[in-house]
């Protein structure tokens, strides 16, 4: 036999795992604190998500307000919420889809993917 037979060193593959896991750690953070928003309607609803969807803000212009027609400034609120959440998964992607790729993409036991 090879001395080390030629297996990785345990060791090292254990601190980049641990690496990994830390900066995965980090981005979750900074998603967190990020806010980006959608918005429906030209502007007349925007809404404020946290990268990780958490709503933050819903902004309604008073044109938007027509008291005979509520079931419009429901769509627009659900489509702007929507929006906003479109915009943070992409930005869940940008963030955290380059730490999935390092980490193998769902092979390690422990890890959330």
């Amino acid at each position: 036999m090879i001395p080390g037979g030629g297996q990785p060193n345990m060791q090292q593959l254990l601190q980049q795992a641990q690496k990994m896991q830390q900066d995965l750690a980090q981005a979750q953070e900074e998603l967190a604190r990020t806010e980006v928003e959608g918005q429906a309607g030209g502007g007349l609803v925007k809404a404020t998500v946290t990268g990780s969807g958490e709503l933050r803000a819903l902004t309604i212009d008073p044109k938007a307000v027509d008291p005979e027609d509520t079931e419009t400034l429901a769509d627009l609120v659900v489509a702007a919420v929507q929006a906003a959440n479109e915009n943070a998964q992409a930005l869940q992607q940008q963030k955290l889809g380059p730490l999935a790729q390092g980490l193998g993409g769902g092979g390690i036991p422990g890890l959330p993917f």
